[in-house]
């Protein structure tokens, strides 16, 4: 074997050029391009990467620091075929907030990450499971690291329950011992992975506060995880307990109602949340929060049909598939 190491390598990559108006516009390409790797840098060959709704969302112009033309894709899973001593040949996943939205991305069949971005990927899980992990979990326990990871004493209420983050918020604090009651929109049972059963209410026939309260001997919850935003702010602030904490991560329309008086008093904690802005690095640290989990069975990935998995070559149909609200975790396999 020769020591000199590779430093660059032809990588086909999925290629956005320019802004598309909306999802149906979207026009990716294939390219071949050359990365380079730093001293500090891992070149990982990509097994699999996710596509996630942000992804589609950036390539429509809805985040104006997304650059052009660019290589999209947050999440990923792959092996480490070049880096410093020691790294090779190790199976890693990984997601972040930059790749694929300010740099070049995981759509793409190599990528070039710094060596404190990656996490060993558990034994147990596949390479398409693997990147489908990155995101959501990492939205999820980045909520609870800021607003206080559930003890099994609380309560956690999680709007958009059947959602990926509601989904790995829901395994995260049944993991920690904490009751766990979800909300859907519509008369439908939890649908995900869950280490407790999962009370769920429907907020199309029942007011949720109230509900909520009776469930918890009238004190409410200690957190509320709501992923969806301002249709259930007034609902979520409702349901608080004393010294209850809401996390948000999600709106629709920006501007909400807000009752300063019942804030204060109810001694409330508000905790917004953007992974856009965590580093690959930071979401590393986040990752391997969550490593115990996976390795105990308590977190499990989500499952990825066989019909939700495309080629770099169909990476349209893939963001489409995402853009029209999916539950699939659309995953491309170079």
């Amino acid at each position: 074997m020769s020591p000199v190491e590779t430093t660059t390598v032809e990588a086909r990559c999925v290629r956005l050029n320019a802004k598309a108006e909306n999802a149906a516009s979207i026009a990716p390409t294939v390219e071949r391009r050359t990365l380079t790797r730093g001293p500090n840098d891992l070149l990982i060959e990509v097994k699999a990467a996710a596509v996630n709704p942000s992804d589609v969302k950036a390539a429509t112009g809805l985040m104006p620091y997304a650059v052009f033309p660019r290589t999209p894709g947050r999440d990923y899973a792959g092996v480490v075929i070049e880096g410093p001593a020691g790294t090779i040949g190790r199976e890693v996943f990984g997601s972040s907030g930059d790749l694929g939205i300010r740099r070049d991305g995981t759509h793409a069949s190599h990528l070039v990450v710094e060596a404190d971005a990656v996490v060993e990927k558990p034994k147990t899980v596949s390479w398409e499971e693997a990147a489908g992990i990155g995101v959501p979990f990492v939205t999820a326990m980045e909520g609870f690291r800021r607003a206080g990871i559930p003890k099994a004493s609380e309560t956690v209420l999680v709007f958009g329950v059947n959602g990926k983050v509601g989904q790995a918020a829901v395994q995260i604090a049944t993991w920690q011992g904490a009751r766990v009651v979800g909300v859907v929109r519509k008369a439908e049972a939890y649908e995900g992975h869950a280490n407790a059963p999962i009370e769920v209410i429907d907020a199309s026939t029942t007011d949720v506060a109230t509900r909520v309260r009776e469930l918890s001997g009238g004190r409410g919850a200690d957190i509320v995880f709501n992923t969806v935003g301002d249709p259930y702010f007034q609902a979520a602030h409702k349901s608080l307990a004393l010294r209850g904490r809401q996390i948000l991560i999600a709106a629709i329309d920006r501007i909400v109602q807000f009752n300063i008086l019942e804030f204060y008093r109810g001694q409330h904690t508000y905790v917004g949340i953007d992974t856009l802005g965590l580093s690959s690095a930071a979401t590393a640290t986040v990752l391997r929060d969550l490593g115990p989990g996976f390795a105990s069975g308590h977190l499990k990935p989500f499952p990825i049909k066989a019909n939700a998995i495309y080629p770099l070559e169909r990476a349209k149909e893939a963001y489409v598939a995402v853009a029209g609200s999916s539950r699939d975790r659309v995953i491309l396999r170079p």
